[in-house]
């Protein structure tokens, strides 16, 4: 295995800088979610796990995650397709989801939101979300919230 040159310049191709995250389909058989596939991939049938990349020059966590999500789905067998979208499709994405930290994941049933676990976690954390997230049923998502400016008018 070769040497990364270091440091690695923001905005770089993460799948050809970062070799966790061209494991993510060279070994474990991620699909790599963009705009073309998007709708085919997360409307199939059963449970969905999209992972939600971004810069890892700027959010490291996103290298843990490419470990962190084979794990998951080697503990959780069979019960959810993986999808990884890298960060330009990620960055159009995120907004239908509603988390508030980079990197995340997020399931879905049926093509339908059920639920996201964003940032880090520890390992049991991970274990007992995913669970339960499995076992839940669909559900509106979060909204990113929109903040509303203008004067304020009292009314008498």
């Amino acid at each position: 295995m070769s040497a990364i040159p270091m440091p690695i310049a923001a905005g770089a191709d993460i799948v050809g800088s970062y070799p966790l995250v061209a494991q993510l389909f060279s070994k474990h058989g991620c699909t790599d979610v963009q705009a073309e596939n998007f709708a085919a991939f997360t409307q199939q049938p059963g449970h969905v796990l999209l992972l939600f990349t971004e810069d890892p020059v700027r959010y490291k966590e996103v290298l843990d995650l490419a470990v962190i999500v084979p794990e998951l789905a080697l503990a959780f067998p069979g019960r959810f397709a993986v999808g990884v979208l890298l960060p330009e499709a990620a960055r159009e994405f995120h907004v239908r989801y509603g988390f508030g930290r980079w990197p995340a994941f997020v399931i879905l049933k049926d093509g339908a939101y059920v639920g996201a676990i964003d940032g880090l976690r520890n390992w049991g954390e991970y274990l007992a979300e995913l669970s339960q997230l499995l076992a839940a049923e669909p559900t509106r998502p979060p909204s990113i919230g929109i903040a509303v400016k203008g004067t304020a008018r009292i009314l008498p």
